[in-house]
């Protein structure tokens, strides 16, 4: 073979290698299009699947941070935390999360950052096994790529999932094409913050009226799966000089049973934490039914949010021992900014509800 062929033997490898790369780029490119225009966008009608990403977009210097279900993420303001205690914090929270699924976005937070204390609300107790792939899907396809995830996934899948569907998504979303909307274009790329910090405000009111008491059960115990997240939990902060506090949030509903608190009391005196059940607290924390829920008693309005993250950032502050931060600039700033979003948030939904009613 003459020079001049071997010459062109080459550049017409080079060649098609150069097509070959540009091929998968361009199939890979095109996947993860479609990837990212077929997954649920989260931005109007079910929010709740858009909490668990937000994190990863906050600078990771909170003094607590609040892991767990729709009792905290709807329940407490980190911005009165903020303006009253000068308290720096983060609800991760999300839909129906479960036990396991806290403990390991505790696992992955506490590779991001050290806070004083992490809050964990106790209600997920209740569930000892998986519960709805919907679910699931709130809180792990937010969550990045990690060992915390794949062991996220893993305790949490019902029989009929597949690990691979986590891993690829289109593969569970393909089937959206034909109810794709202007949202999964709009926000195919970059989202908008549907929390304040993790909390979902609700300026709304809806009274309580004839909240149902609990049915009998056959058996109160918590299951053994569950008792041995809240094991790992306490061994975890523990390991990384992090205060655990248990906290019950006052919602009427679900129930609470008696049973089920004598069972955190004794975990709690067992191990030495701090647990606190805002139930047997709502004098105290000022708290009227009728006018601080939006759905009847299940969660709190941003009244009610209000009044307990007062009550409860006062025990941080002076139980806890959480100091106020206040004085640094960089921070102030943050949380000035915060706030003006938090306050255009609430008085666009306080406009609302008046145009609702003037239409009535």
């Amino acid at each position: 073979m003459t020079e001049i062929q071997e010459k062109k033997k080459k550049k017409s490898a080079a060649k098609r290698g150069g097509c070959i790369l540009l091929c998968a780029v361009l199939i890979i490119g095109s996947l993860w299009f479609l990837q990212q225009l077929f997954m649920p966008k989260y931005m109007h009608d079910i929010v709740e699947g858009a909490m668990i990403a937000e994190y990863y977009q906050e600078e990771k210097d909170h003094d607590v941070i609040f892991v767990g279900d729709c009792e905290l993420y709807e329940n407490i303001s980190p911005q009165v935390l903020w303006d009253e205690y000068g308290i720096n914090s983060y609800i991760r929270g999300s839909a129906q999360q479960l036990i396991w699924q806290s403990y390991y976005l505790m696992e992955e937070t506490l590779r991001y950052e050290k806070p004083k204390a992490i809050v964990f609300n106790v209600l997920s107790l209740k569930y000892n096994e998986p519960q709805k792939e919907a679910y699931n899907r709130m809180t792990l396809d937010g969550m990045r790529w990690s060992m915390s995830k794949v062991h996220s996934i893993e305790a949490s899948m019902l029989p009929e999932e597949n690990f691979i569907e986590y891993v690829f998504p289109i593969l569970r979303y393909h089937s959206r094409y034909s109810s794709l909307t202007e949202d999964d274009l709009t926000y195919l790329v970059k989202k908008d913050a549907v929390t304040h910090n993790g909390y979902y405000m609700r300026v709304d009111v809806r009274p309580a009226e004839n909240v149902p008491e609990g049915k009998p059960l056959g058996d109160y115990t918590f299951g053994e799966n569950a008792m041995s997240y809240l094991v790992k939990m306490n061994e975890l902060c523990k390991e990384n000089g992090v205060e655990l506090i248990l906290v019950k949030a006052p919602s009427l509903y679900p129930y609470w049973y008696d049973e089920w608190e004598e069972q955190v009391e004794v975990f709690a005196k067992e191990n030495d934490l701090k647990y606190y059940n805002f139930l047997k607290a709502t004098d105290e924390i000022g708290l009227d039914f009728t006018e601080d829920t939006y759905d009847a008693g299940l969660h709190l309005n941003l009244s009610g949010a209000e009044k307990l993250s007062r009550y409860f950032g006062r025990i941080l502050s002076e139980e806890c021992g959480i100091e106020s931060r206040r004085g640094e600039a960089a921070l102030e700033a943050q949380w000035d900014e915060k706030r003006q979003a938090y306050e255009a948030d609430r008085d666009a939904q306080y406009a609302e509800i008046g145009k609702n009613r003037n239409e009535e």
